[in-house]
């Protein structure tokens, strides 16, 4: 099993930045990538990023392209995701999620473990 809490949302006007972490404990020796994902109310939940554990292969949305970077610590266990140029759209819950294998990173169902989510809510 694997174990992750998010943390770092909060309230920020448009342009603004936030920065999520991820810390993951456990079974974390087997997990291959980390994803990021969102869910607004009443939309599905999509995809924002993604980063391989062990070589830092990066992947993102087309909607975060550009203002979203994802990095991480190995020696922490955790993985961040910062966030500039905030919109009123990024508004939603952002949950970090892993999985034990390559490929899909866009699929949130070919991931094993989910964290329990952080608001993140940008005011126009």
């Amino acid at each position: 099993q694997v174990q992750l809490v998010e943390s770092g949302g909060g309230l920020v006007q448009a342009g603004g930045s936030l920065r999520l972490s991820c810390a993951a404990s456990g079974r974390t020796f087997g997990v291959y990538t980390m994803g990021w994902f969102r869910q607004a109310p009443g939309k599905e939940r999509e995809f924002v990023a993604a980063i391989s554990w062990s070589f830092g292969y990066t992947y993102y949305a087309d909607s975060v392209k550009g203002r979203f970077t994802t990095s991480r610590d190995n020696a922490k266990n955790t993985v961040y995701l910062q966030m500039n140029s905030l919109k009123p759209e990024d508004t939603a819950v952002y949950y970090c999620a892993a999985k034990p294998r390559t490929g899909n990173e866009g699929l949130s169902r070919v991931y094993d473990y989910w964290g329990q989510g952080t608001q993140v809510t940008v005011s126009s």
